[in-house]
């Protein structure tokens, strides 16, 4: 349910992402029925890539949940959060407890922008995503740029602990 109110956060400002100089691409767990079956039902035009062995997670030292996550009240507050936009949880996936992250990436293989998600529904707000890609394009990728921008999101946007 949480990865499908991403991807459909970040389709909806695919073209914002675009006009800033970026490309949008996923990477899911699964086969290619799966991803043919996700992306029709998302609505997704850019790339999906499969990961079937979970190698680009495991190199991005991505975090797993465990059923304990379930019961977290950030957790309460994300599915509601979901459900009031639309999503549902559909047939778990190959892994459902393989939590995601979002990069924002600059020529020269340079990490301008992180988050990985610490429990379900953990997603990068896609305000920041735009203003690491802003700051990109503003300062040439200087690191701090962006991280600067993230911290004074977070400041004005204080998250359940």
């Amino acid at each position: 349910m949480f990865c499908r109110q991403h991807i459909a956060q970040l389709r909806d400002h695919e073209l914002e992402i675009q006009e800033a100089g970026a490309t949008l691409a996923a990477i899911g767990l699964g086969d290619a029925n799966y991803a043919r079956l996700f992306r029709e039902e998302t609505g997704i035009t850019f790339p999906l890539l499969i990961d079937k062995e979970r190698r680009a997670y495991k190199v991005a030292d991505l975090r797993k949940a465990n059923l304990l996550h379930l019961f977290r009240g950030h957790n309460f507050a994300a599915r509601k959060e979901a459900k009031a936009a639309g999503h549902r949880q559909h047939k778990l996936g190959k892994d459902p407890f393989q939590l995601g992250a979002s990069f924002v990436f600059a020529p020269g293989n340079r990490d301008v922008f992180t988050h990985v998600s610490e429990t379900f529904g953990d997603n990068a707000s896609v305000v920041k995503v735009l203003v690491a890609l802003a700051d990109l394009r503003r300062t040439g990728a200087k690191r701090s740029g962006a991280d600067s921008s993230a911290r004074e999101w977070d400041a004005a946007h204080p998250r359940e602990p």
